[in-house]
């Protein structure tokens, strides 16, 4: 079952008479647009756990695996000054406020933990090494006799 609509507005859901005013949906764009109906189709709104679940799962399992690879990259390297730890942080921080905005709706508790455990990890391996840091310059940057 699907249903079409031409014009780009909200639409209001009731159930048994009572409006509903937050359903989850996951938004998947389409880089094609192509048509049913007559109508033309640029972008779908999936509203079932069991449809989207797949590939929304797929989707963050892509984003996770660039971030590991990214904060791989940023933990290795050497620095000085704690910038690659800072933006290790910073990219963090953001994953997790997407998947909290985003995803968390049509993910598992299990994946959700899964990824909360190894983005635990690579945090506290990024402050530990950023206060390893900033010791050091404090250190360094002390008045001597």
């Amino acid at each position: 079952m699907y249903t079409l609509s031409k014009k780009k507005r909200r639409k209001k859901f009731y159930i048994n008479g009572e409006k509903l005013i937050n359903i989850s949906h996951f938004d998947m764009k389409s880089h094609n647009s192509f048509s049913i109906d007559g109508i033309t189709v640029s972008n779908i709104r999936i509203y079932s756990f069991d449809l989207a679940h797949p590939l929304v799962s797929n989707s963050v399992r892509i984003r996770f695996k660039k971030l590991l690879d990214l904060l791989t990259e940023l933990l290795i390297s050497d620095d000085d000054s704690g910038d690659t730890f800072r933006e290790a942080l910073n990219q963090i921080e953001k994953f997790r406020l997407i998947i909290k905005n985003k995803y968390r709706d049509f993910l598992n508790n299990k994946e959700l933990s899964e990824m909360s455990n190894k983005l635990k990890l690579l945090r506290k391996n990024a402050e530990e090494k950023l206060i390893e840091i900033n010791n050091s310059l404090m250190k360094s940057s002390g008045k001597g006799k």
